[in-house]
């Protein structure tokens, strides 16, 4: 057991601080959307490459957050059961989601991207935007960090689970911010 609650405290830990570097990319996003819309509207001159900068951290922000997202349960969900559910009740819907749904879909983007992404890292892939930026390839092997991320967590939520439904989840005390080791 000392191993599984490990691995959820270091995995949430993790998401945590991955997720909130993330954030800090929203700083430049909206600086330079900000900028783009200055100078198209003040001064008649855009830049393709500056558009995709905002548009591709947007994107890299997104997905690095994800991971934080699933851990504070911050994705939509239909909970017209859930919240009505004992603490145990919710580790089991949450276990078996993990199982049925989430690693799934993980294995399904990771399966399906993963030719896409070498096949952008051989040829070297840009924009294909006339004055775009050279390194469309980066971006895209963004999924695969997405897929890594939101797996990882979704094992800790599992993990996380199976320690309440054994009735142990005293062994997770809160050690840090926001309730997360």
């Amino acid at each position: 057991m000392r191993g599984l609650v490990f691995f959820v405290k270091i995995t949430d830990r993790f998401s945590g601080w991955i997720g909130h570097a993330a954030a800090w990319l929203m700083i430049p996003v909206v600086l330079v959307a900000f900028g783009v819309v200055l100078m198209r509207y003040l001064f008649s001159v855009g830049y393709p490459w500056m558009q995709e900068v905002y548009i591709w951290l947007h994107g890299v922000a997104f997905m690095l957050a994800a991971a934080l997202v699933l851990r504070d349960e911050g994705h939509v969900r239909v909970d017209l059961f859930y919240k009505r559910f004992s603490p145990r009740a919710r580790a089991w819907a949450d276990f078996a989601g993990v199982w049925l749904f989430l690693m799934p879909m993980m294995f399904v983007i990771i399966t399906m991207s993963w030719p896409i992404v070498l096949r952008s890292w051989r040829m070297m892939e840009q924009s294909p935007t006339a004055d775009g930026l050279p390194f469309l390839y980066l971006l895209k092997s963004m999924v695969l960090v997405f897929c890594v991320l939101v797996t990882l967590q979704g094992l800790a939520l599992a993990g996380r689970s199976l320690l309440v439904i054994l009735g142990r989840e005293d062994q997770l005390a809160p050690s840090g911010p926001g309730g997360h080791a």
